[in-house]
């Protein structure tokens, strides 16, 4: 049975909202009436103008909060707020990741890495989820069972890497592997009813793939919807005993 349907009224939390698979869990999870509550977060508000006219249709069931995930005053500020309406939370998922943007754009050779690219790799894709594992502990221990969820990219398998290139992306997604590695051995302590794991969502058509969608094969290119739906399966068929670990959209288990 899925964890979500042994619980009677489930409050969610999903960061980066504003668009992209983001916005397509919190259109899929309004339609799921086991979901009492839904958090969600966003950087910047004249880019998540969708999901605000969905707060305001949704009002008793969606509240919406501007968060920038690199700012852990505005982390805990976020989770502080959630606390002053609810005590648990039982499905987090981070969908906020970086790819390219302005100048940034993954890197082809060493003759193109800048420290400061790769600091706000790591600073979206990796310390930003230790963070919120952080803050929200407070809110996942509790006695129902909860799935925390990062959404990675195999891009960040090392083992997996045949073809090198794109430095800062996969160094910043293989260190958010292991910070999820990490606090699932801590919640494994401190909050065991909690599954923390890294989920790779396949090449979705989106704002982040955009610009490498040319050689993606029709059939390999996920829309919104899908990517969301495959990813929920996974989510609600995990297991205590799978906590710490690394799963594709199919549902198979990743190698580090």
């Amino acid at each position: 049975m899925s964890f979500l349907q042994e619980i009677k009224n489930a409050n969610a939390l999903i960061i980066g909202a504003s668009q992209g698979i983001g916005i397509g869990f919190v259109k899929t999870l309004l339609k799921n009436e086991k979901i009492a509550k839904i958090y969600a977060t966003y950087r910047q508000p004249d880019s998540a103008s969708e999901l605000l006219i969905l707060a305001d249709k949704y009002r008793a069931r969606l509240t919406c909060l501007s968060m920038d995930i690199t700012d852990e005053s505005q982390i805990a500020e976020v989770v502080q707020k959630i606390r002053g309406e609810v005590t648990q939370i039982h499905l987090v998922i981070n969908c906020v990741g970086i790819l390219h943007e302005s100048s940034l754009e993954p890197e082809k050779s060493l003759r193109q890495i800048n420290s400061e690219n790769l600091m706000r790799y790591f600073q979206v894709n990796s310390i930003g989820s230790v963070l919120l594992a952080k803050h929200l502990l407070p809110l996942l221990r509790h006695k129902e069972r909860s799935v925390f969820a990062c959404i990675s990219a195999k891009l960040g398998s090392i083992s997996d890497n045949q073809l090198g290139g794109w430095y800062g992306y996969r160094a910043s997604k293989a260190a958010l592997n292991m910070f999820v590695r990490t606090v699932a051995i801590e919640y494994g302590r401190t909050s065991p009813k909690t599954i923390v794991v890294s989920l790779h969502p396949g090449t979705t058509d989106t704002r982040l793939s955009k610009p490498f969608q040319a050689n993606v094969p029709p059939e390999k290119l996920f829309s919104v919807e899908r990517t969301v739906t495959q990813l929920l399966s996974v989510i609600e068929q995990l297991q205590e005993n799978d906590s710490g670990k690394f799963f594709s959209w199919d549902g198979s288990q990743l190698p580090w």
